[in-house]
């Protein structure tokens, strides 16, 4: 799986990957920005933590949970 802390802060480009970054980062959910977003705005997604003005950070926790959810959804097909 991914080596995620176990609480702390992830940003979006953490959580998409960002392929263009150096070294590139690897997504730990595969979805296009705007489905994440879409997701965040119909409560498929967490909710984002603003930590500053310019800075939007979701819980190492809600990400957790969603890759569990989401996995388990799977396992049970």
């Amino acid at each position: 799986m991914y080596d995620l802390p176990e609480t702390g802060f992830l940003r979006l480009s953490q959580i998409l990957g960002d392929k263009r970054s150096d070294p590139p980062t690897p997504s730990i959910y595969p979805v296009s920005k705007s489905t994440w977003w879409n997701g965040v705005k119909s409560g498929r997604f967490p909710k984002p933590v603003k930590l500053g003005p310019r800075t939007t950070a979701w819980r190492v926790e809600d990400i957790r949970a969603l890759i569990e959810r989401d996995t388990q959804g799977v396992d049970d097909v």
